[in-house]
C-alpha cells in the first residue's frame, strides 16, 4: 500500500446515507458534523447545489470560508471523474465529504452508472481517514433511487443517529439492471479491424480517421483514441496477443468495441479503483473510464468484450 493511502491510527473510512426531507433537516444533519470536522482539524467538502451551499454558509458563519464548496451540476457531471477527485481530495488527510448529486433528469444509463460509482466508493476510499455523508432529499430523488440507497450505503444517519444498514452488498456483488445483459449486437455499418502488437500505431490512425468522417468534435478525439490504444495494448500484452476492434456511430455517439479472445475478468472492479504507481497493470480501463462518457465490459465464452461509448459532441 503507497504511504499516502495509510489509514490514520484507529480511524477508517465511513459512507454514510443521510435522507432527509426539509431544508431545516439538512442543516440539522449537515452544519454540526461540518464544525465537529473543522474543530477536529479536518478538511471539509460539501458539494450541493448553490441554493443549500448559501444556506449552509450562512448557518455556518465565519466557519464558512474554512469549507471547500463545490456546485453538483458540474462536480457530479462525470462519476469515474468524481472519483478520481475524490481520490485526490482524501488522500494523505483527514476529511470530511458532504455530497448530492443531481438525479433528476438523467437517463437510465447515467442513473446506473451514478450508482455504481457511489457503491464503488466503499472500496475505492476505503484506506482513506474519511467520512463521506451522502444527502438523499426525499422531496426531489426518484424513488428507484432511493430503494437502492440502502443498499451502497453501509450506514445511514437519521434523527437518532447513524444505524447499520442490513440491506447493503459490497460493491463487487452488486447487480443492477442490465449488468449481465448480452452486448446489443455493433451495427450494420461498424468498421472492424483485426490488430496485433505491429498494427498498435496503425490502429490509432484508424480510430482517428474514423471519429472525424463521423463528425467527432476534434477535442475529443484524442481521448476516444488513448481510450482505444491503451485497451487494444492490455489485449496484446496481456491477453491473446491480438484482437479485433469494431467502431459505429448510433445517433450522437461513437462506439468502439475491443474483442479480445485471450481475456478474462480477474478483478470484480475493472477500471474503478486507481492502479499502484508500481504497478505495470491497470491503467488501460482506469484511463477509459475517465475518458469515455461510457464503458462496458463482457466476458463470455472465452471473449473479453470492452466496449467504449464517446459523444461526438464537445
Amino acid at each position: 500500500m503507497r504511504p499516502d493511502r495509510a489509514r490514520s491510527v484507529g480511524e477508517s473510512f465511513k459512507h454514510v446515507a443521510v435522507p432527509y426531507d426539509s431544508d431545516e433537516a439538512f442543516l440539522g444533519f449537515v452544519a454540526p458534523r461540518v464544525r465537529a470536522a473543522l474543530n477536529e482539524g479536518r478538511r471539509v467538502l460539501v458539494v450541493t447545489c448553490a441554493r443549500k451551499l448559501t444556506l449552509l454558509a450562512d448557518e455556518l458563519g465565519r466557519d464558512a470560508g474554512r469549507v471547500d464548496s463545490r456546485v453538483s451540476s458540474t462536480w457530479y457531471g462525470h462519476p469515474h471523474r468524481t472519483l478520481a477527485a475524490y481520490h485526490e481530495y482524501t488522500r494523505g488527510r483527514r476529511t470530511l465529504v458532504v455530497g448530492e448529486p443531481v438525479w433528476n433528469g438523467r437517463s437510465e444509463r447515467e442513473i446506473r452508472q451514478l450508482i455504481r460509482y457511489e457503491s464503488v466508493l466503499n472500496t475505492a476510499l476505503e484506506p482513506a481517514a474519511a467520512t463521506m455523508l451522502c444527502l438523499y432529499d426525499l422531496r426531489q430523488v426518484p424513488e428507484t433511487v432511493l430503494d437502492l440507497e440502502p443498499v451502497i450505503h453501509p450506514l445511514r444517519l437519521g434523527a437518532d443517529g447513524e444505524a447499520t444498514s442490513l440491506r447493503f452488498v459490497q460493491p463487487h456483488e452488486l447487480v443492477l439492471n442490465g449488468d449481465r445483459a448480452p452486448l446489443p449486437a455493433p451495427g450494420d455499418d461498424a468498421e472492424t479491424v483485426r490488430f496485433t502488437a505491429r498494427e498498435l500505431k496503425r490502429l490509432r490512425q484508424t480510430v482517428g480517421d474514423f471519429a472525424r468522417s463521423a463528425g467527432m468534435d476534434r477535442n475529443l478525439i484524442t481521448s476516444l483514441v488513448l481510450s482505444v490504444s491503451e485497451i487494444a495494448a492490455n489485449s496484446v500484452e496481456h491477453g491473446a496477443g491480438y484482437g479485433t476492434i469494431a467502431m459505429w456511430v448510433q445517433g450522437r455517439e461513437l462506439i468502439c468495441e475491443i474483442a479480445d479472445p485471450g481475456g478474462a475478468l480477474d478483478d470484480p472492479l475493472p477500471g474503478y479503483i486507481p492502479p499502484e504507481p508500481e504497478s505495470p497493470r491497470g491503467y488501460g480501463l482506469w484511463i477509459s473510464r475517465q475518458l469515455c462518457d461510457h464503458v462496458e465490459l463482457r466476458a463470455e465464452n472465452g471473449m473479453l468484450r470492452v466496449r467504449l461509448h464517446m459523444s461526438l459532441d464537445a
